[in-house]
Formats: C-alpha cells, structure tokens, sequence
C-alpha cells in the first residue's frame, strides 16, 4: 500500500497546539510544502481541529490535527478550546507551536496537558525571522527534557531541525509498526480468512480489517486463502495441511468454530483488533464481566466510525440479541459513534467497543484508560461475542497469554 493511501488509523497523528495567531496552520503548509491549511493574520481563523493527511519524509504518512488557539476567548471560544484539547485523546505526537518571544501561562498549561496524558511533544519556536530567539529560553526548556527548535514558516529557516526532532519523539510502537497477524504464521504458514458476504459488505470490496490482515500477511511472506463460511469446510479439506491460523468475521464465529479441526487456532478479525489497535487481557476481563450484568444495567456500544446501520447490524442489532439471549436479563442498550465517546461512563456496567479500524490506536487506549479511570470494565466486539456464545476460550487459542486470564 503506497503512503499516500495508507488508511487514516496507520498514520502518526500530529496534533498542533498554541495561541491564535502563533502559526500552526503556517507551519503545516511549511512543512509540507503545500498550501493545504487557510492563512489569515486575523486571529482564529482555525475555529474547529481539522485532519489533513499527508506525507512528511522521513517520517512518511502522517494526520496533522490543526487546532484553535488555546487562548481563545468567550462561551464560544471555551468551546472550541475544548475540543481542540479532546484531540489529545488521538495525538501520537504534539507539536507546540509558539511565537519565539512569547512564552507564558498557555505554554506551560499545555506542556502539564502533555505531560499528564503521556503524549511526546516536540516545542516550535515560530517567527524568529520577526523576533529574535531567546537562547535562555531554548536551554531552560532543555533541561526540563523538552526539545525545542527555533523555525520560520515564512523562510523556511529550522523547518529540516524540526522533521529531524519530530522523527525522534515519534512513539516507538508507530515507528515499529507492531503487527497484526504476522507475528502468529510462521515464513510460508498459511492464514484461511473467512469473510462473509452479507447486506452491510461493500459492494465491490472488503471492509478495512480484512483488507489490512491481508496485507500483514504478504508482508510476512505467508499465505492467504479467503473464502466464505458456507465454503470454509470444503476449503480446509483441499489443503494438504492444516493451516496455521483460521481468522474469522466475528459474526460467523459459532459455524466457524464448528467447522475449524480441533488443533488449528481460530480467531476473529475483531480479536486481533483488540490486540492490534489497544489491550486484550483488559478487554478479555471486560468481556467476563458480562457474567455479572444485572436487569437493567447500562451498556454502552460504541463504533469508531460513523456507518449507516443496514438490517442485521452487529453493534444495533446483533450483539444486544447475543447479549440478551446469554446473560437472560433485559438491558440499557446505549450507543456512541464516531468520536462522540461520553466523558461521564460512571452509570455504565459495561463499555463494548469495536475493533476500531477506523481510528489510531493512541486514540482506543485513550477510551480505555477512560473506562479503567471510571472503574467500568471494557471489551471488544468480537471478545464479547465469542463470550456470549460460549466459544472465548477457542478465540483466544492464537494468545495464550489472554487465555490464561480464563483459567485464572
């Protein structure tokens, strides 16, 4: 897949943050070497964070995040300083941008901001072609680990310092790009993935999971073989071999099950989502937690995308039937799309979140701390539904660390 296409969730996401006015839509366009971002010297002119994917070499496929000032003033301006912060929730790596000779109480919130958050940040010290910068400054905020680079988005002047900088705060785990699938086949092995086609497949394609763990596959010089589930069974009788790993759609999980041999480790596309995009053992303990759920307990379904539901949707329609039918008890079904995620989940028992192909794993991590912080447990589309049906111990064959969890 060529950078320029990579989907929005594979992408370093780089949230700018600062006053009005300091240049971060300037500095974006600097970077980039594209007038991608609107330019006034009006104050505000960036009202709501905007994304705009790009490529910044060598760090390849990045999301700049650009928000409102910090600064910005009145009920509507609190307003868009609110979101511009909630945009932490999906930041990889945040670029400070400020002007070279002013430096003061916002400045030192957001480094707090940063800091409590556990987000990289990278100091931009904008305009020193219209203001000298001050040397002490750059050496007090080094000694308190920030790294800050003196630049001009008019000139060009620091911009190759800057890349150079951001490269090196990246996060490891982006840098390293951890695998989805890979690292359970072996050189050669092969992967049967069963996709099947019902009326909320996209016409023409498959959806981004299995699309990814394709991919993951051939980058680890394995095989993959796709089919449907009603032909899963003739499939697996033509290898000569059992294959190394069945990778199902979650919402065939129980025919999959039946016909996978005993010995040949299955699981779902949704599963090594949890593993890919967040944390499985705390979403492994989320999907236990089903098995205290009283009558009338709050359940909070949430999508990291915003699709139009159609018929048999899994997270509207689906996994609220499985819910029921297993735990016998009627519920408070709850839903949250996009990025519309509550900030108050204390009156929740129970958070099921989805794969979240659609998102940067900073981003599910985020909702996850957020449920541990209220004390609600969370799981994942397709834990939860292995659970209800009885089969979680099966999914988990390709993770035994996770599957201890089960036995403890």
């Amino acid at each position: 897949m060529s950078p320029q296409r990579a989907p929005r969730g594979m992408r370093l996401h780089i949230g700018l943050f600062g006053r009005r006015n300091a240049g971060k839509s300037s500095l974006i366009n600097a970077l980039t070497g594209q007038q991608v971002a609107i330019v006034s010297e009006q104050a505000g002119t960036t009202t709501d964070p905007v994304e705009r994917p790009m490529e910044l070499q060598p760090l390849g496929p990045v999301v700049f995040i650009d928000t409102a000032g910090v600064d910005d003033e009145g009920e509507l301006g609190a307003q868009r300083v609110s979101r511009s912060m909630a945009v932490l929730e999906r930041t990889d790596l945040a670029l400070l941008v400020a002007e070279s000779g002013s430096w003061g109480q916002p400045e030192e919130a957001l480094l707090e901001r940063f800091a409590a958050r556990g987000v990289p940040v990278v100091v931009a010290l904008n305009k020193i072609d219209r203001s000298p910068l001050a040397p002490s400054l750059s050496a007090q905020l080094s000694e308190r680990g920030w790294q800050a680079q003196g630049v001009s988005a008019a000139t060009g002047e620091g911009l190759d310092a800057l890349r150079s900088l951001l490269l090196a705060a990246a996060p490891a785990d982006w840098i390293e790009q951890p695998s989805l699938l890979g690292d359970l086949l072996p050189p050669g092995g092969v992967v049967v993935m069963v996709v099947p086609i019902d009326k909320e497949a996209p016409r023409g394609r498959l959806i981004l999971p299995q699309v990814q763990a394709l991919r993951d596959t051939l980058d680890h010089d394995a095989i993959a073989i796709v089919t449907k589930e009603r032909e899963l069974r003739s499939a697996l009788m033509r290898l000569r071999q059992p294959p190394d790993l069945v990778v199902t759609d979650s919402q065939a999980f129980l025919q999959v099950a039946a016909d996978t041999p005993p010995g040949v480790p299955m699981t779902s596309f949704s599963v090594l989502f949890a593993r890919y995009r967040g944390d499985l053992p705390t979403q492994v303990r989320g999907a236990l937690a089903v098995d205290g759920l009283r009558s009338g307990g709050r359940v909070l379904i949430a999508e990291s995308c915003t699709h139009h539901p159609i018929g048999e949707d899994i997270g509207r329609v689906k996994i609220p039937r499985w819910l029921a039918q297993y735990t016998g008890v009627r519920l408070e079904i709850e839903h949250a799309a996009g990025r519309d995620f509550p900030d108050d989940l204390g009156d929740y028992s129970l958070v099921i979140h989805c794969g979240g192909c659609m998102t940067n794993r900073r981003a599910m991590l985020s909702r996850l701390q957020a449920c541990r912080a209220a004390g609600v447990p969370v799981t994942n589309y397709g834990v939860v539904i292995a659970h209800s049906l009885g089969i979680l111990p099966r999914a988990l064959e390709p993770f035994p660390g996770a599957r201890m969890l089960l036995e403890g």
